[in-house]
């Protein structure tokens, strides 16, 4: 497939309650790679495969949540040309200066009409891997904490996730790839959709409360590295909510767990490939359980009310 506009979600802030517990837990317990602080003290970092200069921004706020995601796109004139999308769709833009987060270009932010701030940017400072691109050896899984290899997607909850879904595949291009209707088996409850070959870039949830984070999601290569997660969540008396077990929606297997402020985060394997020309997959009212947790095949009183 080939990938000419939004290319991936690029970087979540995410709001936290104590700045300080926060740098060390992301540090020693996600294993996620320090990156450095800004003027306004907002602590950046990347995963381990990442090459571009961060994908996770902390900073110090007095509730817990997420200020904006963003998602990568593939040059400048692609910036230009889907703000021209965006204005023309009725939507509000606003240009971020270039250097507001440490290395990383412009940006164009506006709202989902779920509230949520999204932004586009082409330009990231591209740091490496660590292994190089001439004669690279095999990444190896050592040092702290969790260490995924990427930071995969989000989840959001908020009131018109119709009018959401509209904007990302007419506006942005991207594709529905999963849904699960409410009982009246028309409305949806819950959308995932893809702009590459993932199972899911972006999913929401229909919530009556705008602008609400369930959850932002962090690759990992195999199950036995989930089950390892889970022994570090353990072991570091990290607040699990649900899991080791298996989406049936997406298929991936996952973990969902909290930050120290509350926020929820997700460890996320597998997955099926999907494209453009594949029929999207509809989950009934009555297997909405097995949907979300295919083992247990009942949600968790938390999924539908917990949110940040």
């Amino acid at each position: 497939m080939a990938m000419t506009g939004v290319l991936r979600p690029g970087h979540a802030q995410i709001r936290v309650l104590d700045l300080e517990e926060s740098v060390a837990w992301y540090t020693n317990v996600m294993g996620l790679v320090p990156m450095g602080r800004d003027v306004q003290g907002r602590a950046y970092f990347k995963t381990r495969q990442e090459r571009d200069h961060h994908s996770i921004i902390l900073r110090q706020a007095d509730r817990a949540g997420m200020d904006f995601f963003g998602f990568k796109v593939l040059d400048n004139a692609t910036l230009n040309h889907l703000e021209k999308k965006l204005v023309a769709h009725g939507v509000r833009t606003e240009r971020i200066p270039a250097g507001d987060l440490l290395e990383t270009g412009e940006r164009v932010r506006f709202n989902l009409p779920t509230g949520h701030a999204i932004e586009l940017y082409a330009e990231k400072k591209d740091v490496g891997n660590g292994m190089g691109y001439v004669n690279p050896d095999v990444d190896v899984l050592e040092g702290k904490g969790i260490a995924p290899t990427r930071m995969d997607h989000c989840l959001i909850y908020g009131p018109d996730i119709d009018a959401n879904r509209e904007l990302f595949e007419k506006v942005l291009d991207f594709t529905l790839v999963e849904r699960v209707k409410l009982e009246d088996g028309t409305t949806d409850l819950a959308t995932w959709l893809t702009c590459s070959a993932k199972a899911h870039d972006i999913a929401m949830v229909r919530h009556n409360e705008p602008d609400k984070m369930h959850h932002v999601s962090f690759r990992l290569d195999t199950w036995e590295q989930v089950l390892r997660a889970a022994d570090i969540m353990s072991k570091n008396r990290t607040s699990i909510d649900f899991g080791p077990t298996r989406h049936g929606i997406t298929q991936g297997t996952t973990i969902y767990f909290f930050d120290p402020s509350g926020n929820r985060l997700e460890t996320f394997c597998g997955g099926y490939d999907h494209y453009p020309d594949m029929h999207p997959i509809t989950w009934t009212w009555d297997e909405v359980g097995a949907g979300i947790y295919y083992h247990a095949r009942k949600l968790n009183d938390t999924f539908l009310t917990v949110v940040t």
